[in-house]
């Protein structure tokens, strides 16, 4: 019988044991996760129900082969009386905007589902609750040695190690911001804060969205000023009606700034049909992948240095509810966001914190002050800056090396890893977050769920 070892039992590794557990045959399922459930990780461990998927249900499947198997899951969920809330957002099943802690629950009844028919072939899976800290290739065999000093042994392994959260992962060569700031996810610590406190965000992405619902749930009543480099807000997110997919039909479309001048034109094709501009771009997902994998590293670090601010807050929109939310504090001028980057902390009164900005297009500093700091700035892709024992050991042995422009780790299509030697592993595989620098997007739960199928099916023709 195989082995099969997945480093992190989130989203990613939850969605691969299951999918491996589908396939006939024997196999042995070791899942290396720390929390003491799986299925959750650091997206789906949220317990507030203000804090919900940036998708609707119809969005959100984790079945590649049934887009909607959420919604399904849901209908029969609140027919039996779960989730009682739902009603106040008065749409249709398929447009609900779970919780996410809720939809961690969907992820584990769909694994405890797979283990069931995994057992009608023998195969089984078994979760290791301890941190993977060091891993080696040996002839025949992957040996991952734990943080409780276990060893164990596998013949293939897999990395899904999910998202390095920048507001929870030690950083290399930080400014120090996580030691000094409130965990934006963390209700009970916000609520100790003065609620007529003035709140310092860095970051305008979805993670600050999180972070205001969680001031908002804590009673928080003081002003919000939010920093970032450009000073962008996701746009929230609507259901607009379906768009022919103008990039599948021009394969000439190749550069970054083809696409958006061709993006661009779409969109206002469809404001003068009145239709919502969301519809033109949403299409753009299906095709990320192939674009990406094809653009030259120039055009990649074009988009990266130019168009990646404005692709982050027009694609990765804000849920409606949450959306509601920052815009009655702007409307009531609690909440400003300002285009500056942070340069450091400065000193600070006690119970009071400080940091000092330079507004973007000016050149001196200034220090701003208030009750709290809360670090926003999404994930932390780059392993090089990640202060964690797996990712500094698999670096520092060359089992793996930076992705295209730093982002994750590089591998092959099928997510064999590739050395620092430039040799495609043939025993260590990875899948997810970690694949960004080849992919782009592939955090998404629908790009999970079909890399979790097709990985699963590698992994059980190589034995």
């Amino acid at each position: 019988m195989s082995t099969l070892l997945i480093i992190g039992g989130g989203l990613s590794g939850a969605l691969l044991a299951a999918q491996s557990l589908r396939l006939p045959g024997q196999r042995r399922i070791l899942v290396i996760e720390p929390r003491s459930e799986l299925g959750r990780g650091e997206a789906y461990s949220a317990t507030e129900l203000g804090h919900t998927l940036n998708g609707n249900a119809a969005r959100m499947s984790v079945d590649p082969d049934n887009p909607d198997d959420l919604t399904q899951w849901l209908t029969e969920y609140l027919a039996a009386g779960g989730w009682p809330q739902a009603h106040e957002q008065a749409v249709p099943v398929a447009e609900l905007f779970p919780p996410r802690g809720l939809f961690g629950v969907y992820v584990q009844q769909r694994l405890a589902q797979a283990q069931a028919l995994g057992a009608q072939w023998g195969s089984s899976v078994e979760h290791v609750r301890a941190e993977a800290c060091d891993l080696q290739v040996l002839t025949g065999a992957v040996q991952v040695t734990l943080n409780d000093g276990r060893t164990v042994f596998a013949d293939q392994a897999v990395l899904a190690t999910g998202m390095f959260a920048a507001a929870r992962t030690p950083q290399r060569q930080s400014l120090g911001v996580n030691a000094a700031a409130v965990d934006p996810w963390d209700v009970a610590a916000m609520a100790r804060l003065d609620p007529l406190g003035k709140v310092l965000i860095i970051g305008s992405g979805l993670t600050m969205v999180d972070a205001v619902v969680s001031l908002q749930q804590a009673g928080h009543r003081g002003p919000i000023q939010v920093y970032s480099r450009h000073g962008l807000l996701p746009h929230v997110r609507r259901q607009p009606p379906a768009w022919a997919d103008f990039l599948a039909a021009d394969a000439s479309l190749r550069s970054p700034l083809q696409i958006f001048r061709a993006l661009r034109h779409e969109c206002r094709q469809a404001m003068a049909a009145g239709v919502d501009w969301q519809a033109p771009l949403d299409t753009v997902r299906a095709n990320i992948g192939r674009l990406w994998s094809q653009a030259s590293e120039r055009h990649k670090r074009q988009f990266v240095r130019h168009l990646r601010p404005w692709w982050e807050s027009h694609h990765h929109r804000s849920p409606p509810l949450s959306a509601q939310v920052l815009a009655s504090l702007v409307a009531a001028g609690r909440l400003h966001i300002h285009a500056a980057s942070l340069q450091g902390l400065a000193p600070a009164e006690p119970g009071q914190v400080a940091i000092r900005l330079r507004d973007r297009g000016q050149a001196d500093t200034r220090v701003e002050h208030g009750v709290a700091l809360i670090n926003s700035t999404g994930i932390e892709y780059d392993w090089r800056r990640v202060d964690r024992a797996l990712p500094r050991q698999l670096l520092a042995r060359g089992l793996v090396q930076p992705g295209p422009l730093a982002l994750g780790i590089a591998a092959d299509g099928s997510g064999a890893v590739v050395a620092a030697d430039g040799q495609v592993a043939t025993r260590l595989f990875a899948m997810g977050p970690p694949l960004r620098g080849l992919w782009w997007e592939s955090t998404a739960v629908t790009d999970v769920a079909l890399q979790a199928k097709a990985l699963a099916v590698k992994l059980a023709a190589n034995n």
